[in-house]
C-alpha cells in the first residue's frame, strides 16, 4: 500500500493534524483535498492507534480509483496518479509527522521505555533493505542483545494467508511454553531465534505495554553477566 510505504515509521502529531486540516470524528482523524488538476479526490483516515488508510476517488464517476491499487494496470495515465497521490502523501508526512525507530504506535512507546529504563537505544546494523528497519537492544558491557524489534508479516507467526505487516519484539524467556500457552494470540516461539529460548510478541496493543515490559526486563537479566 502506499500509505504503508510513506508513514512507515512516522508518528501523526495530533496538534499538526489539526492545524493541516485534519478533522476529528470520533476516534479518527480525516483530512480530504483534490489533487491532479482537480481530477481526483483523496480521503485520508488516521485512527486512534496510529494507522492511516486512504481514499482515491476519480471524480468523473465518483468510484474509487481501483487501478490505483492493482498490479495488472502500468499504463502512463495510471502511474502518474499513483505518482500524484505519492507526493501528496508525502507532502502531507512532512507536514504532520515525526520520524520514529518503528513502524507501530506500541513498538515506539516500548523503545521509549527501554531508553527510560535501561538507558539503551536501538542500533540498525544490517544493511539489506528488508532488514535495514531491524532494530536490535544490546547491552553496554557485553553487547549480548536482549531485545530485537522486527517489522514481518503476519503470516509469519500465524501461518495463515494474512501479509498485513506488524511489529514484533523478540526477547529471551526462561518460562516459554507457559508464555505461549497464556498469551496465545500475542506471544509465539521466537521468530528466526531458537524457539527454545526466544518469544516473538507481537506489538499491536493486544497485550498492554506494562505486560510487554515485563517480559524485556525478564529478557534483560538473563542475558545480563553473572558475576
Amino acid at each position: 500500500m502506499i500509505e504503508d510505504e510513506v508513514f512507515r515509521r512516522k508518528r501523526f502529531i495530533p496538534e499538526k493534524m489539526k492545524s493541516f486540516g485534519f478533522q476529528k470524528v470520533g476516534e479518527q482523524y480525516i483530512y480530504e483535498v483534490d489533487f491532479m488538476n482537480n481530477e481526483f479526490h483523496a480521503i485520508l483516515s488516521v485512527s486512534g492507534k496510529g494507522s492511516i488508510d486512504g481514499k482515491v476517488i476519480d471524480k468523473m464517476n465518483d468510484e474509487e480509483y481501483a487501478q490505483l491499487r492493482s498490479e495488472n494496470f502500468n499504463g502512463a495515465y495510471v502511474n502518474s496518479v499513483r505518482e500524484a497521490y505519492r507526493q501528496l502523501l508525502e507532502s502531507v508526512s512532512k507536514e504532520i509527522c515525526e520520524a520514529v525507530f518503528f513502524a507501530s504506535g506500541q513498538a515506539n512507546r516500548i523503545t521509549e521505555e527501554i531508553l527510560n529504563r535501561f538507558d539503551v537505544k536501538p542500533d540498525f546494523p544490517w544493511d539489506e533493505k528488508t532488514y535495514q528497519s531491524y532494530g536490535v537492544f544490546r547491552h553496554e558491557n557485553n553487547r549480548k542483545w536482549f531485545a530485537l524489534i522486527m517489522n514481518v508479516k503476519r503470516k509469519t507467526l500465524l501461518k495463515n494467508q494474512d501479509n498485513t505487516p506488524i511489529d514484533i519484539i523478540n526477547v529471551k524467556s526462561d518460562t516459554l511454553e507457559e508464555n505461549v500457552r497464556q498469551y496465545a494470540e500475542s506471544i509465539f516461539p521466537g521468530y528466526h531465534m531458537n524457539h527454545k529460548t526466544w518469544i516473538s510478541i507481537i506489538l499491536d496493543d493486544s497485550l498492554d505495554d506494562e505486560t510487554v515490559m515485563s517480559f524485556v526486563k525478564q529478557s534483560y537479566a538473563l542475558t545480563t553477566d553473572r558475576r
